[in-house]
């Protein structure tokens, strides 16, 4: 099986407070099964996000069945997706060039050892 890596970023507000509630929402075990169900059934192997300040990095990889497009109409109609984007929504910010509604931006890879 071959594997495609996906990395993205997004911001947090910059807030300690909302910074420390959101890292308690993605602390092992703690994110709700709804959505690692949801990540997993798109075709997302594995899934890392990492924090410096309040920028986030999340780097995703993929299996042959994964579609961006498709995950995405998957979790527009997944009421429990929404929940948590709509919670997630209290502690995320859009990066200053994000379109409009856009939390995650996807990273251009810019080098490679």
């Amino acid at each position: 099986m071959s594997l495609k890596r996906y990395c993205y970023s997004c911001d947090l507000k910059d807030d300690s407070k909302l910074i420390a509630e959101y890292k308690a929402y993605h602390a092992a075990g703690k994110a709700w099964p709804e959505i690692t169900k949801s990540i997993k059934d798109a075709g997302i192997v594995d899934m890392e996000i990492y924090l410096t300040g309040n920028r986030m990095f999340m780097i995703m990889e993929v299996d042959e069945t994964f579609d961006p497009e498709k995950k995405a109409d998957m979790d527009a109609n997944n009421p429990k997706v929404q929940e948590w984007e709509n919670l997630m929504w209290n502690y995320q910010k859009e990066l200053p060039w994000a379109k409009n509604g856009e939390k995650w931006t996807v990273l251009d890879q810019i080098f490679k050892l």
